[in-house]
Formats: C-alpha cells, sequence, structure tokens
C-alpha cells in the first residue's frame, strides 16, 4: 500500500512539473526557477512519509504545531527542508525560528520583530517572505496592497523589517482572492510582481528574487506572471483527511 502510495505521488508530482514547464516556456522562462513547494497541512504522517520516499524534500505547513510533531516523528534520518506557509500568531513566533528553514507569511513588523529576537538568542538568519494581501479581502492575512496609490503606508514597516539584523528578506507572498477560472486570478499575481519591481528600486540592497504565489487550481497561471515558488497540496497528494 505504500509504495502503491510513493508511486501516485511520483506520477502526480512529474504531471505538475510537466504543466510547469508548459507554462515557463510560454512565457520564455527557464521551468528550473520555479520550485514545487509540496503542502502536508492536514495530511497523516503516512502521506507525509510516503511524499518524502518519493523523492520529495521540500514541504510547506500551515501550523507550527502540527508541522513540529510531524518533524519530530520523522525525525533527522530524512534530510526535509520545511516552510511555513501559513499566518503566525506572535506567541508562536519561537516556534517558527527553532523549526522551519524558511517563512512565507511574514504579515506585520511586530512578528518581525518577535522573530528576529527569537533569531538572535539562537544565532541564526532566519530567511523570510513578506506577504501582501493583493486583493484586499478582510479574511487574508498580510499587508493590503491592493491599492496601488497606498502603497507608500506600508514602506516604513517593509524599511524597519530590513534593518533587522536576524532575518533575511527574500521576497514577497500572496494568496489572491479564490475564482473557478484560474485566468482571473493573473492581475493579482501580475500586481505582486509589480510590488516586488518597487521594492527593487527603492531598496537595491535586498534581493528581491523570489514570488511564492500560485496554488492546485492556478499555479500555472502563477508561472507565468513570475512565480518562483508554487504551492500545492492536493493535487499531488490527494484530498487531507
Amino acid at each position: 500500500m505504500e509504495m502503491e502510495l510513493v508511486s501516485v505521488i511520483c506520477d502526480r508530482y512529474a504531471a505538475v512539473q510537466q504543466k510547469i514547464a508548459e507554462a515557463a516556456h510560454k512565457v520564455g522562462r527557464d521551468p528550473a526557477d520555479v520550485k514545487t513547494l509540496v503542502v502536508t497541512k492536514r495530511q497523516p504522517l503516512a502521506v507525509v512519509q510516503a511524499t518524502i520516499d518519493a523523492g520529495i524534500a521540500f514541504l510547506g505547513e500551515n501550523y507550527p504545531e502540527e508541522a513540529v510533531k510531524k518533524k519530530q516523528s520523522i525525525g533527522n534520518k530524512n534530510k526535509v527542508e520545511w516552510h511555513m506557509i501559513g499566518h503566525i500568531q506572535s506567541r508562536k513566533a519561537s516556534l517558527v525560528t527553532e523549526n522551519f528553514d524558511l517563512l512565507h507569511s511574514l504579515d506585520s513588523l511586530k512578528l518581525a520583530r518577535r522573530l528576529d529576537r527569537f533569531c538572535a538568542e539562537t544565532g541564526r538568519k532566519l530567511p523570510v517572505f513578506l506577504q501582501f494581501n493583493v486583493g484586499g479581502e478582510a479574511s487574508k492575512s498580510g499587508w493590503d496592497a491592493a491599492n496601488k496609490s497606498e502603497w507608500d503606508v506600508f514602506l516604513p514597516d517593509v524599511a524597519d523589517i530590513l534593518e533587522l539584523q536576524h532575518l533575511d528578506v527574500r521576497g514577497l507572498m500572496t494568496m489572491p482572492p479564490f475564482f473557478d477560472e484560474a485566468e482571473l486570478a493573473r492581475p493579482y499575481f501580475a500586481q505582486l510582481r509589480e510590488l516586488r519591481d518597487y521594492f527593487a528600486v527603492l531598496h537595491p540592497q535586498v534581493k528581491w528574487e523570489q514570488l511564492s504565489m500560485g496554488t492546485s487550481g492556478d499555479f500555472y497561471i502563477a508561472v507565468e506572471e513570475g512565480a518562483t515558488i508554487v504551492r500545492l497540496g492536493q493535487i499531488i497528494l490527494g484530498p487531507r483527511s
């Protein structure tokens, strides 16, 4: 049963890579510039282990406690890069700095300062992406970047974060509004790319290389618009329990 699951995951992953390659080639990009982060949130440990056995070691989780339990159960024999992609409450900042290789969802100056403090205590530098709410949805986390004329509102926060010595800002992340038709998400992905370019002019000392955007229903559109990391779960692992 386990080997069958590994085979299914391998086949699904390969199909996704083919679609990413097609999207990248369509706009003149190198498919190698796009990484697939496999999201294992709410998947049982057996599925996570099968994912690793399938040769995938680039995993994303939404909930710190759930991820830490999986990480401890799997152990260090499996070399896995763990990414936190969900909203983080400030009181859980230490879990992130102690257990994750990268944070996609840095969404406030308050959280940034706490992360920086915990990193300073352990002597590490945490790679992070800044999360922006390009759709202006109240249900989504991140700085509100829906209106370009108001981008200057969050510039002081970004400048302060870039001064923190133990955070390494590498790019931006977003979750656009959900649409049944993936094409409708395109303007939101394009807006995040424009915001990244805006920051690159204002803060050229930072390598604004990464754009974490695109999920199972719209990742190929995200790739066409410049995504460097797509976050895919059920399209590779099947329904969550």
